[in-house]
Parts: structure tokens; sequence; C-alpha cells
């Protein structure tokens, strides 16, 4: 076993121009797919982030008072979809509804009973906004409720469409990365064929010969990875600066690197092992048959 690691150690430097071609495609097919599924994430919450600013009103009976008004909002909260229900007084709100319209003389003379008791709603999913809706109806004390389903069900389409595009292009990514790191790893075989068959000619068995490069194929996909994931990281954190600058891209923000920094390590490393050790074993079958 020990010859054996060491013979795949020495191979990557022994054939160092196409173990070298290996790491650099296999870096470039890990950082495109990076790249993507990183923009995908961010896109993704910021379409929920917006989705959220979609809140339901529900209005309390205007016969009811302060106290009674806020003991409405201890049911809301049961609702299983409902996730925070804020209560917005009678004064609150007409304060709102004057700072909404610019104010002026002509709002001066506006009293606070005008409006109603309200509780604004935010929902944990709202693709089942009409299903909240109808359990919000059936509270005692919700005279009224006001929502936009029409632009919640617009969200949730975009939603889908986008995680049903995302993993579609991912998908082809993968494949056209794996066929890529294939054609370069072969051709990486196709250098040492000459060396397979010398040694299976003096009767080295298939695992005897394959061992080394699957160890090779290990090392090149654990460099591919850590090279792939801190390039990611700067090329991420460098996206983030320039956006940052841009005034007209305040409103798109990307979230800290931090936040996805366990998955994207464990995505990296994964994907380069898979690739690296799927790619040298693959690649090799072919030059066993002599």
């Amino acid at each position: 076993m020990r010859y054996l690691f060491r013979e795949g150690i020495r191979n990557l430097y022994t054939h160092g121009f196409m173990s070298f071609a290996a790491v650099c495609v296999t870096v470039a097919c890990l950082v495109i797919i990076g790249s993507f599924s990183l923009i995908v994430y961010n896109l993704s919450l910021f379409v929920s982030d917006i989705e959220q600013q979609n809140r339901i009103l529900a209005y309390v009976d205007e016969n009811y008072g302060t106290g009674e008004a806020k003991s409405v909002g201890s049911q809301i909260n049961l609702l299983d979809n409902v996730r925070e229900a804020v209560f917005i007084s009678r004064e609150e709100a007409g304060e709102r509804f004057i700072e909404q319209e610019g104010g002026g003389e002509a709002y001066e003379g506006i009293d606070a009973s005008t409006f109603r008791d309200r509780f604004e709603i935010t929902l944990e999913d709202n693709s089942k906004m009409d299903e909240t809706v109808q359990a919000l109806e059936q509270i005692q004390g919700v005279a009224k409720v006001r929502a936009r389903t029409e632009l919640a069900q617009g969200f949730t389409t975009i939603q889908r469409v986008v995680k049903i595009v995302s993993v579609a292009i991912i998908l082809v990514l993968l494949v056209v990365s794996l066929f890529m790191i294939s054609n370069t790893i072969k051709l990486a075989m196709y250098d040492r064929r000459d060396e397979i068959a010398i040694m299976k000619m003096i009767g080295a068995t298939n695992r005897f010969i394959r061992f080394p490069y699957f160890v090779e194929g290990f090392l090149i996909g654990v460099i591919s990875g850590a090279v792939a994931f801190f390039l990611e990281w700067g090329l991420y954190n460098l996206l983030a600066d320039k956006i940052t600058e841009v005034q007209s891209l305040q409103l798109f923000s990307l979230v800290p690197f931090q936040q996805v920094f366990l998955p994207m390590v464990a995505t990296f490393g994964a994907a380069g092992l898979f690739v690296g050790m799927f790619g040298s074993v693959m690649s090799i079958r072919k030059f066993l048959d002599v």
C-alpha cells in the first residue's frame, strides 16, 4: 500500500504538465458551477425578501376596544402559516396614512376613529395565502381581510421557475464539466499507455495498476477543490464590493460569504474529489485492455 500511494504521488509530479492541465480544467469547471450556484442562491433570497413584503392586513371589528383588538392577535398567531402579526392601532394607522399622502393641511382634521385597529401579518409560505385568508376570516373579531393573492402567486411562480432553470443549468454544467475533465485525464492516460501495457504484460493486476491513478485523481480533486474554493471566495467578495460601490445596484446585495462558507467548503470538496477520482478510474479502463 505504501508503494501504491507513493506511486500515485510520484505520478502527479512525473506527468506534471498533464496533471496541471487536469487541475486547471477542474478548477475552471468548479468555479463556473459555484459562481452560478451562488448567483441563483442570492437571487432566490432576493425574491423571498420581496415576497415577505407582501403582507396581509386583517382589520379588527370597529366596535372592539384597544384591549379586545389586541386579544385577537393571539388567535391570529395560532394559525400555522403565520410568522408574525404586528398590531397597528387606529392612531398609528392614521399617522401612516397622512405620512404616505405627504401630509398637509387637508389631512389635519382627520380623526383616529376614521380608521380601524388592524394586524399586519407576515406569512411563512405565501403560496398558502388563500388558505390563510380563509382561516383569518373565520376568527371572531376580524371584520375584513385584505391580501394581494395575485402578487403572491406571481412570486411563487417566479421562485419555481428560478429553481427549475437553475437545477437544469447546474446539471448541464456538471455534465459538460465531467466530459471536459474526463477528456483531459484521458489525454494524460494516453501519454502513459506504454507504461500501463508493460505493467500488464509482466503480470500486474488491474487493481494494482488502477490504484496509483486513483490516488492521483484523489490528489487532483483535493488540490482543484481547494484552489477553486479560495478563488471563488475572492471573486465573490470582489463582486460584492463592486455592487456596494454602484449606487443603482444598492437594491440587490449579496449575502456575506461567511453565511455560505461551510456549504461551499463541502460542495467544492465533494465535487473535486468526485470529479478527480471518478475521472481517473473511468479514463483508465480502456487502457487496461492489452
